[in-house]
């Protein structure tokens, strides 16, 4: 369910010329004005301006709701709408890192809809931005509550008063600001997507050039993909023994699980950009196995180690049942729960969470292989899947198995495979 609605706007009076942006988040229940944000930006086009009252408007929305929000954006600018959805291509370069930058904010949170509303409709964000712009021709800076009026009607700020010349109305069928839109098509193309950066060529390329889509999204989306690979055969896994923060090496299989798995890497669709690890060893041995044969470097992240079992690491399963049955009933029922003297679900959560954020930013556009262990892996395909926590008792990973999810830039994931063993047959 929604919590928040990002309603947002931008114009320039000239475009080019002196331009600005609103912003309004409303609570998605009963319309109430959570947060505003404007600014008058100097001299700036349009579209320019659009995109950074999204950009505000996202930052207002993390600000009041935090991470993971759920947020319906809605806009004016088809423009902007159908890029960050996206539908159309970004073929003016200046709009490239505004949209970057406003995919990253999504991707901190949950944008349930992308939507455009005619221009009447979005009224509030429009008042916000003719606000600010008017409080700069007098020298002042904006202040929330309207502290200059504006004496236009709502809607003119844009190109559809200064250029649609008097008593030419809009086109008939089409929205209010469809003049404005009309002068942008050389901003457009309404046909296939191409990357917001140039990313190199990745499995997330590959198969936007041939997929038939997944469920109802256009098939030809660039993805930031991540190859998840969990860890070969230890002595402990091997004794299904917990093993979390020990740091058994790989047995014989558990190399030769690794390197089948480098193997399959090497090839089409997988075409790495990086590799980053967990630092325990067995991650460690295994995710070198890859980057040796695809001749990239191992990062490591502290964030994607397993779970700390505290006092049951070493022990099965049975053993832990027998000694510690109160509290293993307490860990099973309640990820909030950690194992004596170790860590909760709801904390190793937390931290791939940062990871996750760290890694889509860092390389966007492109595919990043992770090697890590279980506990971390579930979690990025809960996380993927808009899953509850008791999610993580309901999957099965085979060791030094792959999965893959890809995140788009309005912030929804994919998740394309799951727990493929395919190159240990």
């Amino acid at each position: 369910m929604t919590s928040y609605i990002v309603e947002a706007d931008g114009g320039s009076r000239g475009n080019p010329g002196p331009a600005g942006y609103g912003a309004v988040v409303l609570d998605a229940a009963d319309g109430q004005v959570l947060a505003e944000a404007a600014e008058a930006i100097g001299t700036a086009t349009n579209n320019v301006a659009e995109y950074r009252g999204l950009i505000a408007g996202l930052r207002a929305a993390l600000d009041v709701g935090g991470e993971g929000a759920r947020v319906a954006v809605r806009m004016d600018s088809k423009l902007v709408i159908e890029q960050m959805a996206g539908r159309w291509k970004i073929k003016h370069e200046g709009l490239r890192p505004l949209a970057l930058e406003a995919g990253k904010l999504a991707r901190r949170l949950r944008v349930t809809e992308w939507t455009w509303i005619p221009r009447a409709r979005n009224a509030h964000a429009d008042r916000l931005a003719n606000e600010a712009m008017d409080a700069a021709a007098q020298g002042l800076p904006w202040k929330a509550g309207g502290s200059v009026t504006d004496s236009r009607p709502a809607g003119t700020h844009g190109t559809e008063a200064d250029t649609r010349g008097p008593g030419t109305p809009a086109a008939s069928g089409s929205p209010a600001g469809g003049a404005r839109l009309a002068e942008q098509t050389d901003l457009l193309d309404r046909g296939d997507i191409t990357e917001l950066s140039a990313p190199a060529a990745s499995v997330a390329t590959a198969q936007t050039r041939t997929a038939k889509g997944t469920g109802w999204a256009p098939p030809t989306r660039v993805a930031t993909s991540l190859v998840l690979l969990r860890h070969g055969e230890t002595p402990l896994s091997a004794e299904r023994r917990f093993s979390g923060l020990g740091d058994p090496e790989l047995t014989p299989n558990g190399l030769a699980q690794a390197a089948a798995a480098a193997i399959r890497l090497s090839h089409d669709p997988y075409q790495l950009d990086a590799v980053v690890t967990s630092p325990l060893t067995r991650a460690r041995q295994t995710a070198e196995a890859v980057a040796q044969r695809a001749g990239l470097p191992v990062e490591t992240d502290e964030d994607l180690r397993e779970t700390d079992f505290g006092a049951w690491e070493g022990h099965t399963f049975t053993e832990i049942q027998r000694r510690w049955p109160t509290e293993l009933a307490a860990w099973l029922a309640d990820p909030d729960v950690a194992p004596p003297g170790g860590e909760s679900f709801t904390a190793v959560a937390e931290r791939v969470t940062r990871a996750r954020s760290r890694l889509l930013d860092r390389y966007e556009g492109r595919t990043v292989l992770l090697v890590s262990h279980v506990t971390p892996i579930k979690t990025l395909l809960r996380l993927a899947l808009d899953a509850p926590p008791t999610a993580l008792y309901r999957m099965h990973l085979d060791l030094a198995c792959l999965s893959l999810i890809e995140h788009y830039a309005d912030g929804n994931t994919v998740v394309k495979s799951f727990n493929d063993t395919a190159h240990l047959r």
